[in-house]
């Protein structure tokens, strides 16, 4: 049903139409953009997939090395030996452009240039079951960073895609068809305007013909 406190007028009609112009060119730019998004966003889910099971496995060997370490060191032993970190890691965030989405980019340095100088212990009184833990750390650390880096893509982008979907099916079922409603409200209104000057012009014709017929 239109809306009938629209006015119905040829200079209402065209404003109408051009919005209808804009809004039906919106609807297939944000449809465009709402298919890219998903695209990138199923390429992030498989790469997120795969870091995941790759931290998981990291997680799960440096654990079961910690925990053979445990066993044969003494608690003691083992909380000195890790008491004083000697690597230190630096994180810097940058971002990247994606669909007008930014998202996270996160870099690290070591202070220590060589990154395999994770060891802050002598290695006389400490078993290699704790070198072994601690070397999977180490290299499940930059997994463990880019995986967060790729969730937090995921999320913005899913936020995005939700964004936009909204905004497709606002313009899809409610903007353009309203639009479209005044517009064939105002058109049948006008029309009808049309007619009814139409026919008060011959009423007026057939007066003043009747009119002449009778002075003559």
């Amino acid at each position: 049903m239109a809306n009938k406190t629209i006015n119905p007028t040829r200079m209402e009609l065209t404003r109408l139409k051009g919005r209808v112009k804009t809004a039906v060119r919106g609807h297939k730019l944000l449809k465009d953009k709402r298919d890219e998004l998903m695209k990138q966003f199923m390429e992030v889910v498989r790469k997120n997939r795969a870091l995941r099971r790759r931290v998981e496995e990291g997680l799960e060997k440096a654990g079961a090395a910690m925990t053979v370490a445990s066993a044969v060191m003494s608690p003691e032993m083992l909380e000195q030996a890790l008491l004083y970190p000697k690597q230190s890691v630096e994180l810097d965030v940058t971002y990247r452009n994606i669909m007008s989405v930014n998202v996270p980019v996160y870099h690290y340095q070591t202070a220590n240039e060589d990154s395999t100088e994770i060891y802050p212990y002598g290695f006389a009184q400490t078993s290699g079951e704790l070198d072994a833990a601690l070397e999977a750390l180490g290299k499940v650390f930059r997994d463990m960073l880019e995986l967060a880096e790729v969730e937090k893509t995921m999320q913005l982008l899913a936020q995005d895609i939700e964004k936009t979907r909204r905004r497709v099916n606002a313009l899809e079922y409610v903007v353009i068809p309203e639009m479209q409603r005044n517009i064939r409200y105002i058109t049948m209104k006008l029309d009808e305007n049309e007619r009814g000057n139409t026919t008060r012009l011959m009423k007026v014709k057939e007066m003043v013909l009747q009119d002449a017929h009778n002075y003559k």
